[in-house]
């Protein structure tokens, strides 16, 4: 008979560093064309586990000189704050994109800038670069 005893002195514990990002198909910088006519969520993404009450993450949206909000796109989502109630781990930032013509002389970039969040967990990935704290969006 075989018996093999161990103790949990070295086990290793899961890594769990709860964190809020903003990304699209894992890329923080995207571009959308000119002539694009739709409505996009920007999803904000929560990577921790399940959390029992809800959570308020602050954003801001950081428009260039080259874009104007009416003519260039409409940002659909109101206010500057995405509520995370129990269960959900994506909320949108939702941009309706319309057709113009643009300087490409200016600054076409649209930014959305994750600030804050109620639990205080991290903002973008976990590490010193902080990557997908904020989405760069150029319009060409």
């Amino acid at each position: 008979m075989l018996f093999i005893a161990s103790c949990a002195k070295d086990e290793v514990k899961p890594y769990d560093h709860p964190f809020f990002h903003i990304m699209v198909d894992n890329k923080g910088e995207i571009d959308v064309l000119s002539n694009r006519k739709d409505t996009v969520d920007y999803k904000v993404y929560l990577s921790a586990q399940l959390q029992f009450e809800p959570i308020t993450v602050q954003y801001e949206v950081q428009v260039g000189d080259g874009l104007k909000e009416g003519r260039d796109f409409d940002l659909i989502t109101e206010g500057t704050t995405l509520t995370f109630p129990q269960g959900i781990f994506e909320r949108p930032v939702r941009i309706a994109w319309k057709e113009s013509t643009l300087d490409p002389a200016k600054n076409n970039t649209l930014i959305i800038r994750l600030l804050s969040n109620s639990k205080n967990f991290t903002m973008g990935l976990p590490g010193p670069d902080q990557l997908q704290k904020q989405l760069v969006i150029t319009k060409k």
